[in-house]
């Protein structure tokens, strides 16, 4: 296999065979290529795009690449969630928890940021000893006996999907279909699931910003997947704005305890956790109706069952066991904090999401390039939704940063991400639809 040849046959648009796709595969998970070669080969899946047989042979040779869990010995349904990438969206943070204190076994392999998004785990970095990535037996018994785990990718689950995720951040070739497609499915392969449901994020914080390439990438997550033996479903979410009211790592992981505990409720946050719950439990087998699923999830909030499983998770994870109780022992704030004021009274109608994602990594709280290292106390808590009727003058975020000039320029930046209008804007339904 002549790796500038299978690169230089996509390049001009030709249909790769499923024995070189797998031989490009092998080469990547050895580290027989280098990064140019890998960027190259993104870049013309990015231009000249594969089709459902060359994706399918993606995700089939990187999910192959590495292990393949098994879970024999669990008796809950094996489940799990992915989303496209947004920000402000940590909904996998308290999803696990929930859908574990519901009776299923959830093995989330997750990722770092992509982009202009944050990353599930660079969140769970900012909890002091949190082990992203465990080895396969502690890994198995944290699942078992706490019901969810939170992890990355190790060196031998989907090998050449890791590397080539790496690339792809620094090489604008992250909206691509095929390459979403495949990332996402050979790692949920990987897991050894039974049961997927997926977020595919529509909007200007997505990578999708159009419904119909959002409702084309659902499809093929949907049926690349059953096809592959897993049932699979898909909600499409709105990210015109952050999801939550964090951005950040340590910001978000401070709502996230905030939700498992109830001080967070009634937020478009809170109507996808719990859709998304509803969709494993019923998908599972585990609830006869949404409405019952959704009740069940309701239920382990409340009772605190559900914060409990996280509890348990980070604890047994080399997390702090009182991570719940005590988070300002644990989550470090940022030296700096500065309220961003609204420059005129109104309605705040429109967010540039992504520019509120690309000013977190400004900040620091992201990478560009695969090397750097995070600052994860940096990011902007308290965005106030679209909707809000605002007075000039009043704070619409809080921005969070290492020092006064950072924080200056953040704060400046983040005022022109939001515009404030004379009119109520129309809302819009946070979940779009299903696939």
């Amino acid at each position: 296999m002549i790796p500038q040849e299978i690169i230089r046959r996509k390049r001009d648009g030709d249909e790769l065979d499923a024995a070189d796709i797998r031989s490009f595969v092998a080469a990547l998970a050895a580290g027989r290529l280098s990064e140019g070669q890998i960027g190259a080969f993104a870049m013309a899946v990015w231009f000249k795009g594969m089709s459902r047989a060359e994706i399918v042979a993606l995700t089939l040779a990187m999910a192959d690449s590495g292990d393949r869990l098994q879970w024999a010995d669990i008796d809950r349904p094996i489940a799990d969630k992915h989303s496209t990438g947004g920000v402000g969206d940590n909904v996998s943070l308290m999803l696990a928890p929930i859908a574990a204190a519901c009776g299923l076994a959830v093995p989330m392999i997750s990722g770092r940021g992509l982009g202009h998004t944050g990353g599930t785990l660079d969140k769970l970095e900012s909890i002091p000893g949190y082990r992203i990535t465990p080895d396969a037996d502690l890994f198995h018994k944290v699942v078992k006996e706490a019901g969810c785990a939170i992890i990355g990718q190790t060196g031998t689950l989907a090998p050449a999907d890791g590397r080539l995720y790496a690339v792809r951040d620094v090489t604008a070739t992250v909206d691509s279909i095929p390459l979403i497609t495949a990332s996402i499915l050979s790692k949920k392969l990987a897991a050894g699931l039974e049961t997927l449901v997926l977020d595919v994020k529509v909007g200007n914080g997505a990578f999708m910003a159009d419904r119909g390439q959002a409702e084309i990438l659902a499809q093929s997550l949907v049926e690349v997947a059953n096809g592959a033996g897993v049932k699979t479903s898909a909600l499409i979410t709105d990210m015109n704005q952050p999801l939550a009211d964090s951005a950040g790592n340590a910001v978000e992981m401070r709502n996230c305890l905030d939700f498992l505990v109830g001080r967070k409720r009634d937020t478009r946050l809170d109507i996808v956790v719990l859709a998304f719950a509803a969709e494993m439990l019923v998908k599972s087998g585990i609830a006869a109706s949404p409405d019952e699923a959704e009740g069940m999830a309701r239920q382990a909030l409340s009772s605190g069952k559900a914060a409990e499983v996280f509890a348990r998770m980070v604890s047994m994870l080399g997390g702090p066991a009182d991570l719940i109780e005590n988070p300002d022992r644990y989550l470090v704030r940022a030296p700096v904090e500065k309220p961003v004021l609204a420059a005129r009274s109104g309605w705040l109608s429109a967010c540039d999401a992504r520019g509120v994602g690309l000013s977190v990594i400004d900040l620091g709280g992201g990478r560009r390039h695969p090397s750097d290292r995070i600052d994860h106390r940096v990011g902007f808590s308290e965005l106030l939704p679209l909707g809000t009727r605002v007075t000039a003058g009043e704070p619409i975020a809080l921005v969070h940063a290492a020092d006064e000039a950072a924080a200056e320029r953040a704060a400046a930046a983040l005022a022109m991400h939001y515009r404030i209008t004379d009119d109520k804007p129309e809302t819009t339904p946070v979940i779009a639809g299903l696939v």
